[in-house]
């Protein structure tokens, strides 16, 4: 095993601290990361803090990665030492079932093996993320990072970006479609720019006034600020892409979209949203539909679109020590708008 330094939650209510993980030697297929830079999502911190299902402890959360391959197995093909890599938030699947041959990998139907918090095949403990400063996955699971994306403010593009590329695509968004934003913060500010370089009319709804330039230079053409009552009187919406990892009332919303219009919810709120009014779908056949990332194929996609149009995330770097206070900072919604962890700084 290869001793790998880390940081971990041991508990809902105590800080992350240093831990020293074990990671496996590679594989005939697997190529061994140094971790560069990971991202820190909200799931990160959902997770630690056992928002959603009880995690198992020690956590290592992280999976917005970006690394440099130091070792690969004698039957990896597309990858060579020194190739800069992703790894998102799936490292295995059972790559047999219908999901899992038609590229969906994260809906594998016996289950995904997720970056971290998943019972671990090749051990039998649990998955650890990229809190940590190197990593060994399957080439299946890895992808290529463009040479033209900044490293630090491609991370994110792991799960914030395929998050909001995959159901914009599925739904076909392009050059005559109008979409909906819903919150500017790590989705959503990602979800505004790959909506507008698919050439959709953008809209940004947020209940904060002092975001309303900040969405118009990422690239929204209206915003609408929800704050209180009210009302929306502009040309139908084609999509909504809800954003909030908290609990709302997705009603008025659902009444901003034409006919056949989709609401597509992303945000995993800890606790559930207020009933739906069914009549607003059923009165204009609306639909109201989740997405969950993306498979690989369509990740390696979502990254090269990126890079064609110059796309990455806002970014905010920190030190692996400073990763108490970013969430804190996250619980406020201060950052603008994901924090990545420098992971020189895990080094020493």
């Amino acid at each position: 095993m290869i001793p790998t330094r880390a940081y971990a939650g041991f508990g809902a209510t105590t800080p992350l601290r240093a831990h020293t993980i074990d990671r496996r030697h590679p594989g005939p297929t697997d190529v061994q990361i140094d971790i560069l830079f990971c991202g820190v999502c909200h799931s990160d911190l959902h997770t630690v803090k056992s928002e959603w299902t009880p995690p198992t402890y020690p956590c290592v959360p992280g999976h917005e990665i970006v690394g440099r391959a130091v070792a690969i197995g004698n039957d990896v093909k597309t990858f060579k030492i020194g190739d800069i890599v992703g790894v998102g938030c799936l490292v295995d699947s059972c790559r047999k079932c219908r999901s899992c041959k038609e590229g969906l990998e994260q809906f594998c139907e016996p289950g995904a093996t997720w970056t971290y918090g998943s019972k671990d095949p090749h051990t039998g403990g649990v998955t650890y993320g990229g809190y940590s400063t190197t990593l060994v996955v399957d080439q299946h699971f890895v992808v290529h990072i463009p040479a033209s994306l900044d490293l630090a403010a491609a991370a994110p593009l792991l799960c914030a970006g395929i998050t909001t590329y995959s159901p914009l695509r599925h739904h076909k968004v392009g050059p005559r479609s109008r979409v909906g934003v819903v919150g500017l913060g790590g989705l959503g500010h990602m979800g505004v720019k790959i909506a507008k370089a698919l050439g959709a009319h953008v809209t940004m709804f947020t209940t904060s006034p002092e975001k309303i330039a900040d969405a118009k230079r990422l690239g929204a053409d209206e915003v609408l600020v929800t704050r209180g009552a009210w009302a929306w009187d502009a040309a139908p919406l084609d999509m909504i892409l809800d954003t909030v990892a908290a609990s709302h009332d997705l009603n008025p919303y659902l009444k901003c979209l034409g006919r056949d219009g989709v609401m597509v919810v992303v945000g995993g709120p800890p606790t559930p949203h207020p009933p739906i009014n069914a009549s607003l779908l059923v009165g204009r056949r609306r639909m109201l539909a989740g997405s969950l990332i993306g498979g690989i194929e369509e990740t390696q996609e979502m990254l090269d679109f990126c890079a064609e149009h110059g796309i990455t995330c806002d970014i905010e770097l920190i030190e692996m020590q400073q990763i108490n206070e970013a969430y804190e900072r996250m619980l406020k919604s201060d950052v603008k708008y994901r924090f990545v962890i420098d992971m020189a700084s895990l080094r020493g």
